[in-house]
């Protein structure tokens, strides 16, 4: 039951999209041929007309579509002309475009609203986090910090802290002995190597067996910074470039606290480098302890990104309770989240978030219908208004075959002075499209793999 109500919901802000453009284009005295609720595949379940606009109801409800006199290409020429979409003036045909991404982002707001007016407050995106206790070994540095229960978690290595997973997430990435280091850490150890030990010329070269040779200190990496895209779950962490093979992981282990390493035969001081730049990255937490900020000494996480700590969790919520608090907190919410889409979509098309990570309307259904059976209906709906916005976001990108592309050639129109060649913008237009049908059968491969393999 919770899958259909989202199914519905989805098909609800595709109506609304679809009825954005036609009504700005009914608003602003443009013929609509066609208005159709679903994807014309499959039986009509209802067919009716209001003036001369045919209503249509397809069986098929996820999708919708505005046809223009223009889009019947072959009565178009006897048509007409005044009612052809083409020859309306350039700005009548931009708010038309644009409309159903206005009306997306308008339903999402109107959503927002709707559910702090009645819930009485909103999702602020983060919680106060504080120490329960302290879980971790005796010997673990995390006692030695000053970190105390009752403390709240406030910063990371300068990164603001406001949801549990960006702690794991730092813990991990700190791992001690993670057989990772980077180009710049090999350099210098390597560097202090030689000066330690001048009669090595030849860093590559198997050094002779049975010569000691005098080994530096280890000193900490630098600590791991995370982006915000990072930090919110949306990119991928780097990894460092320089991977240890299990010869110089097997040497790093051997060579631990000791100041010198008498040569197997088999070893070359650039191993020995590698070796001593694979050591620990310290995290600096900030805590507010009586409300105040509180550097604590670094804490290092162990081997399998184990920091030792347990957490309280309070969610922070915006109080909607007022009329004015109502409408602050909703367009804070939904300035949030519209951020976070056009964030995690610069991600996407820079190659920092894998095709394989990229979920549809499955996924969506999925979870959506697990979120308002776990979390209540509101929940559901302000995950109604994120895909709503989600919606605006793509539909607003410069491809051909999405709104975006059409304001394009619309921008080029303008520019040029004159129309475009209409034959060449219907193959650009019929290419995309094609590439958008390859996209969503890979997004439904991807959902539904996931569903198989119980990732969602």
């Amino acid at each position: 039951m919770n899958i259909i109500i989202m199914l519905l919901l989805i098909s609800f802000l595709i109506l609304v999209h679809e009825l954005g453009h036609f009504l700005s284009a009914r608003a602003l005295g443009i013929k609509v041929d066609k208005f159709g609720f679903g994807l014309p595949f499959g039986p009509t379940l209802f067919k009716g007309k209001i003036k001369d606009t045919e209503i249509l109801v397809h069986a098929l409800l996820l999708g919708g579509y505005v046809a223009f006199p223009d889009d019947d290409t072959d009565t178009a020429k006897e048509k007409n002309p005044q009612d052809l979409f083409k020859n309306k003036p350039i700005w009548k045909r931009t708010i038309v475009v644009s409309a159903g991404v206005i009306a997306n982002v308008i339903c999402a707001l109107l959503l927002v609203i709707f559910t702090a007016s009645v819930w009485h407050k909103l999702p602020a995106g983060k919680y106060d986090i504080t120490v329960a206790k302290i879980t971790a070994p005796k010997s673990a540095s995390v006692h030695f910090s000053g970190l105390k229960p009752g403390d709240k978690i406030y910063k990371i290595n300068g990164s603001e802290i406001f949801q549990p997973f960006q702690i794991n997430k730092f813990a991990q990435e700190s791992k001690t002995h993670d057989g990772l280091t980077t180009p710049e850490i090999y350099s210098d150890r390597l560097s202090l190597l030689q000066k330690e030990n001048a009669g090595i010329k030849d860093v590559q070269k198997n050094i002779e067996k049975g010569k000691k040779i005098v080994l530096i200190p280890v000193k900490d990496e630098e600590p791991v910074k995370l982006s915000k895209a990072a930090l919110m779950g949306i990119e991928k962490v780097k990894q460092d470039s320089l991977k240890l093979n299990k010869k110089q992981i097997a040497l790093r282990d051997k060579i631990q606290g000791k100041k010198e390493f008498v040569s197997d035969g088999e070893t070359s001081l650039s191993d020995i480098a590698v070796a001593l730049s694979d050591t620990r990255k310290p995290i600096y937490f900030t805590v507010l302890r009586d409300k105040k900020p509180f550097d604590l000494k670094p804490i290092y996480s162990d081997n399998k990104g184990i920091i030792g700590i347990q957490q309280n969790l309070n969610e922070v919520l915006l109080s909607a309770k007022t009329p004015s608090e109502i409408l602050k907190s909703s367009f804070e919410y939904t300035y949030r989240i519209t951020d976070l889409t056009i964030l995690g979509l610069e991600k996407l098309f820079t190659g920092q978030i894998p095709m394989k990570e990229l979920h549809g309307i499955v996924a969506i259904t999925k979870v959506g219908g697990d979120m308002i059976q776990q979390s209540g209906l509101f929940n559901g709906l302000l995950l109604t208004a994120i895909i709503s916005i989600n919606l605006a976001v793509m539909n607003l990108l410069p491809i051909p075959a999405l709104d975006g592309g059409h304001l394009l050639f619309l921008l080029a129109e303008k520019i040029k002075g004159k129309p475009l060649d209409e034959e060449l913008i219907a193959k650009i237009s019929n290419f995309f499209f094609l590439l958008l049908i390859v996209l969503m059968l890979l997004i439904v491969f991807n959902d539904i793999f996931a569903l198989i393999t119980k990732k969602i």
